[in-house]
């Protein structure tokens, strides 16, 4: 009974809509989705999630700050855990003054 908790855990999944604003629209052809992601990871491993569906948002890795459930988060090792339903934004650097 042990070992099969242990081997579950993780594979739990939860079901996110995330949301790309300006150049991450653009680089993603989507201004939202849902996405199923694993339930705990780093801010980093949730990047990389993202960048995995979408490649092309590898321009955007060292200017761009995530937020989930609407509190800011530093790409690195601090972890999340997400929930189904939650929300991912996708916030690039804005241009223009």
């Amino acid at each position: 009974m042990f070992g099969s908790a242990v081997l579950q855990a993780p594979f739990m999944i939860s079901e996110v809509s995330v949301l790309y604003f300006a150049k991450g629209a653009e680089l993603t052809g989507v201004k939202s989705e849902t996405v199923k992601l694993p339930s705990e990871l780093t801010t980093i491993q949730l990047w990389q999630e993202l960048e995995k569906r979408h490649p092309k948002l590898c321009v955007l890795r060292e200017h761009v700050v995530l937020a989930v459930r609407q509190e800011y988060v530093d790409l690195g090792d601090q972890t999340v855990s997400l929930h189904d339903g939650d929300e991912v934004a996708v916030i690039p650097p804005l241009s223009g003054g």
